[in-house]
């Protein structure tokens, strides 16, 4: 019978390291642990800082998160003061969009910028945004009140009786034939259910949509209270899924738990990539197929407008139907203008108003009727 290998007994303390961390937010494969239990051993180190760089170097710490990586580093090894336990990040389902390494390329935020919010820029600022203006509007008690009948909906696999339909229930005609000695008297039919359609959200987050940026939270969060299937992702110069947290039925807590999940509030514009990042993850791509998909962006892209037109294709294929509402559209006769709407305009199934929560309620609760003319 042949036993496992055991692991030497210096190697505890770093994984239990590694454990630490995990249990304070850090998403760390068991791939890392080896990697970073290959590095001490190659290192033969002389020292924390070397153990500390070694960590660094494999476990692929987010740069945000350094000081409280940090601390927990020197709580382990050191015994230094008490670290109180982290926030329960979803790092697993944060993406960055920005390069390391890539300094020279990106474009820095200018004053204007971050005044105003009305230019777009690539550059990454990370930043914490807290929601104060909760008040709800017509717009958003519309959605609550109508979603449930007005929302898209798709054939289901289970059946349900029907006066008439496509499929005989012979279920139903045999126990009536044993009730009424051999005679059939009536034949019932049967027809598919129908459920909702899935919701795919997509928010752009960046400096210049950070006027719109509270009502589109608020809009995505009346949303996920109004639909069963519905998920929402955030955009910047990092893609985070925040479905989770607009889960939370209490919108003050909702939204609190979403402004701590992002961390590139007001920042860069990175449309294409965070598009060509949400499909190149298996299960954050699946959630698009035979969605309907909305993305509320002005579409002021920093970024290769090929990357974004080459993501939309790849998304039209997938989804049900792809929206795109943009502040820029409030003018009925509106054409776009900039490089990167122009190019994914024959694409999407609509290019229309994301000027205002009412008109993005409107829009959303009339994709069914859309569909069918």
């Amino acid at each position: 019978m042949s036993t496992a290998p055991q692991l030497p007994r210096a190697a505890g303390v770093f994984i239990s390291f590694v454990a630490l961390l995990r249990a304070n937010g850090f998403a760390v494969a068991p791939e890392q642990t080896i990697a970073f239990l290959t590095a001490i051993e190659l290192l033969g180190p002389r020292g924390l800082e070397d153990i500390r760089q070694a960590a660094l170097a494999t476990l692929a710490t987010p740069p945000e998160r350094r000081a409280t990586f940090d601390r927990l580093f020197d709580l382990h090894f050191s015994g230094s003061e008490a670290v109180e336990r982290a926030d329960d990040g979803e790092d697993d389902e944060t993406l960055r969009l920005q390069e390391e390494g890539r300094g020279d390329d990106e474009f820095p935020l200018s004053d204007d910028t971050s005044e105003s919010g009305l230019t777009a820029a690539r550059a990454e600022a990370l930043v914490e945004r807290r929601f104060v203006q909760l008040s709800t509007s017509e717009a958003l008690r519309r959605l609550s009140r109508e979603a449930s009948r007005r929302l898209p909906r798709r054939r289901g696999h289970r059946r349900m009786r029907a006066r008439r339909g496509p499929f005989a229930d012979l279920r139903r005609a045999l126990r009536d034939t044993v009730r009424n000695d051999g005679e059939i008297l009536r034949l019932g039919y049967l027809k598919r259910r129908q459920r909702l359609r899935k919701i795919l959200l997509l928010i752009d987050v960046s400096g210049s949509m950070k006027q719109r940026t509270e009502e589109n939270m608020k809009l995505a969060h009346a949303l996920a209270q109004a639909a069963p299937d519905v998920e929402i992702f955030t955009f910047g110069t990092r893609l985070t899924r925040v479905t989770r947290a607009l889960r939370l039925k209490r919108r003050e807590q909702a939204l609190n738990a979403a402004a701590h999940l992002v961390s590139d509030w007001d920042g860069g514009t990175r449309i294409g990539d965070a598009l060509q990042a949400f499909l190149a993850v298996p299960r954050f791509g699946g959630y698009a197929r035979g969605a309907a998909v909305v993305i509320v962006s002005d579409g002021l892209e920093r970024g290769d407008p090929s990357a974004l037109r080459d993501a939309i294709a790849k998304l039209s294929r997938r989804a049900w139907r792809v929206s795109w509402l943009t502040p820029l559209a409030t003018d009925p006769g509106f054409r776009p203008q900039t490089e990167a709407l122009a190019a994914i305009e024959p694409l999407v199934d609509d290019l229309g108003d994301g000027g205002s929560s009412a008109s993005i309620v409107i829009h959303v609760l009339s994709l069914r009727r859309r569909r069918a003319a």
